[in-house]
């Protein structure tokens, strides 16, 4: 019925916001605002009218989360950094019957999911600095996801990405594209040397770890890649311990996937952490491999594969 037409990991650093301002800043992140214009021409092209953010700045401790709430609107500081967003305005219409839709294919696969359709939580920035920039004139209705799990498997992360995907194929009367909001290492810069770090990544050991990755992305060895999350989440400082990231493989297929992955902004630094916009080309995918669910609790970071 559906399509998942397009499928991206893209950054929402919080200095895009600061280069479009006036200051020593502006102008500073443009190629990654770039990026995200593209992609949102890219899902306008493909008739896209719902995108589902996977935000690794909402934070969970219980369940999986989905807001689709009618609409959203307001001004946001971050908390966090609100020196770089302040008072930013947003506004663009949400998609309750998909976001329920959504959220009942996850419990009917043992993801405990919960949607919220009738809330006045609003996005974190991981959903509203991308929407800045791809959704400006409030052509797509938007559905976040919590993406930042703190007592979470990434196994079931990756059974919630198939889950969705196989709700918009199978039910869903539309178009819909899914992105992986979040950087690759996210150590930042310690406190005192964010300035120094602006443009730069903590340290050469995560910067070599994350363009080997890029480049695993591009040979489309998605084998290696799915083997290595969990430490690559661990060691490599993942953002959101990656979670966003296992949603996107498990929608498009986990180790089955066998698609290349273009990468739209080039990887870069910021505030120590590692940054890229790239685009996941969706293929065809039936029965795959995603990871089981994890028996134990002794092992947040088991993957094993089985077929559904």
């Amino acid at each position: 019925m559906g399509t998942l037409a397009l499928a991206a990991k893209i950054t929402h650093v919080p200095s895009m916001y600061l280069s479009e301002l006036e200051g020593a800043r502006r102008g500073t992140r443009q190629d990654a605002i770039d990026g995200h214009v593209e992609i949102g021409r890219r899902c306008r092209e493909l008739g896209v009218d719902t995108i589902v953010v996977f935000d690794t700045h909402w934070l969970v401790n219980a369940n999986y989360h989905v807001n689709c709430a009618p609409q959203f609107k307001g001004l946001y500081t971050s908390n966090e950094l609100p020196h770089f967003i302040a008072n930013m305005a947003f506004e663009f219409p949400g998609n309750p019957a998909l976001g329920t839709l959504l959220a009942n294919a996850c419990n009917q696969m043992g993801v405990e999911t919960l949607a919220h359709e009738t809330t006045t939580l609003n996005p974190e920035y991981g959903t509203l600095v991308p929407m800045r920039y791809m959704n400006a004139d409030r052509h797509f209705k938007v559905v976040s996801v919590s993406a930042l799990c703190m007592a979470h498997y990434l196994n079931d992360s990756a059974r919630l990405g198939w889950a969705m995907r196989r709700a918009v194929e199978e039910q869903y009367d539309g178009t819909v594209a899914f992105f992986a909001s979040g950087s690759l290492s996210h150590r930042f810069a310690q406190n005192g040397l964010a300035p120094e770090y602006a443009f730069k990544v903590w340290s050469p050991f995560l910067e070599a770890l994350d363009h080997e990755v890029v480049e695993i992305w591009k040979r489309g060895d998605w084998k290696t890649f799915c083997g290595m999350l969990p430490e690559y989440a661990a060691k490599g400082h993942g953002e959101g311990f990656m979670h966003d990231t296992a949603m996107l493989m498990g929608a498009l297929g986990w180790t089955d996937y066998d698609g290349r992955a273009e990468v739209l902004t080039p990887y870069f630094g910021a505030s120590g952490t590692g940054q890229i916009n790239a685009v996941f080309p969706v293929t065809p995918q039936t029965g795959h491999a995603v990871p089981a669910p994890v028996a134990s609790r002794a092992d947040g970071y088991t993957t094993v594969a089985t077929r559904l």
